[in-house]
């Protein structure tokens, strides 16, 4: 009975054996290529946020393009505006200058308008 439990614990004492140089083994064989994937999980987690970032400014780099855009069509209107009071003036000048009616020669004449019109 006592060999029966000699060859026992040391059937039992391989078994362990067997499992340490098993888990060994296996460290050693996948511990490198575990960190080189953990590397490469922390490389792209880095460049995801380096996107997220240039994205990010890209997206108020746009917004501030747009906004003077607004700004820029805002006083295209408003000059547009004050053009059109401004030549309202010089428009009805003309249309007076067209419909008065002198006589003699035409050259004389459109000279001593615009000549009336310009207060000389």
């Amino acid at each position: 009975m006592k060999a029966w439990l000699i060859r026992l614990a040391g059937a039992g004492l391989l078994v362990l054996l067997g499992i340490a140089v098993g888990t060994w083994a296996t460290t050693n064989h996948f511990r490198p290529l575990l960190d080189d994937q953990q590397d490469r999980a922390a490389q792209c987690a880095a460049a995801r946020d380096n996107l997220a970032g240039l994205a990010q400014e890209q997206g108020k780099a746009l917004g501030d393009l747009t906004l003077a855009a607004q700004t820029r069509q805002h006083k295209a209107e408003q000059a547009v505006a004050q053009a059109k009071a401004g030549a309202q003036v010089d428009y009805a000048a003309a249309n007076r200058l067209q419909q008065e009616r002198t006589g003699g020669d035409q050259c004389a004449a459109a000279t001593s308008i615009i000549d009336q019109e310009l207060g000389l």
